[in-house]
């Protein structure tokens, strides 16, 4: 990864991910896939960014393929592009707590079940 050139965007939106997409890693792989996907889910407490990304490739971690490593990669590849994001809390805004949702009915292409998504704001940062 250190060799590996940075990208604007967490996910490829060109990309559907599914199941069965591609072929299935090995042991070891899916073991290390497991561990970064837990890994990342931590970070979304300070990169609210990469959490569309991040919970939509938690969806496959019990059968693992190699097109959800290279997504998973992808979003490392991310992270390497803006090492100063986070969340910001300016002194001079005012706190206010706002909370936005969202529904995609039957969105998931593998079991067409309903997704749904929110976010909440502290003033205009994304913590949630």
């Amino acid at each position: 990864m250190l060799g590996s050139k940075p990208v604007s965007t967490p996910t490829d939106y060109t990309t559907k991910l599914h199941q069965t997409a591609g072929s299935p890693l090995s042991d070891v792989d899916a073991s290390s896939f497991r561990r970064l996907i837990g890994r990342l889910i931590y970070l979304t407490n300070t990169r609210p960014d990469i959490s569309y990304a991040v919970q939509h490739l938690s969806q496959y971690v019990s059968h693992p393929t190699t097109a959800h490593q290279q997504a998973a990669n992808r979003i490392l590849r991310y992270i390497k592009g803006s090492p100063r994001a986070g969340v910001f809390f300016s002194s001079s805004n005012i706190l206010q707590l706002k909370a936005f949702s969202d529904s995609d009915w039957a969105g998931c292409l593998d079991t067409r079940r309903s997704i749904t998504d929110f976010s909440v704001y502290l003033g205009s940062s994304l913590i949630s």
